[in-house]
């Protein structure tokens, strides 16, 4: 089984378009906590609350990093969606992070991203623009086949 870590961009349907497309392969994927609100509040939920917005954000990225940590030291391959809404750091995070470990890493992002992202791009070995071709690049690790 090829597990598959999808980091990044949590504001469109990418995900869902991957898993989707990947239906029949053997793949388990996993990703980071894509509720917004629950992503940010984990800490203070758990740690109890903070009066200091700093401190608040800094308990919820840490609880958050056990789960991400986890998340891309177990996974064969490591995709980091950049989308064009938010600056996505914590994505560049753990590009970052994959890379260190030896992962395998697809970057997916529009073509505008290209030069604020050319180092990201250059730790990975695939940089695809749409959902779709992460979809064909896993199809082919799995089966040896190309589209179509």
């Amino acid at each position: 089984m090829l597990k598959v870590y999808l980091s990044g961009e949590i504001h469109t349907d990418w995900r869902e378009q991957i898993i989707g497309g990947a239906e029949g392969l053997d793949i388990e994927f996993s990703s980071p906590v894509t509720d917004h609100d629950a992503s940010d509040d984990c800490g203070v939920a758990i740690l109890g609350a903070e009066p200091n917005k700093y401190w608040h954000d800094h308990k919820g990225a840490m609880v958050n990093a056990i789960r991400t940590r986890k998340g891309i030291s177990d996974a064969d391959v490591v995709v980091v969606r950049f989308g064009d809404k938010y600056k996505q750091w914590n994505a560049a995070f753990d590009a970052g992070y994959a890379a260190a470990l030896g992962k395998s890493i697809i970057v997916l992002h529009g073509a505008d991203h290209q030069h604020a992202l050319k180092e990201v791009d250059a730790a990975a070995l695939a940089v695809a623009e749409e959902p779709a071709q992460v979809v064909e690049i896993l199809r082919y690790v799995e089966t040896g086949r190309l589209p179509g």
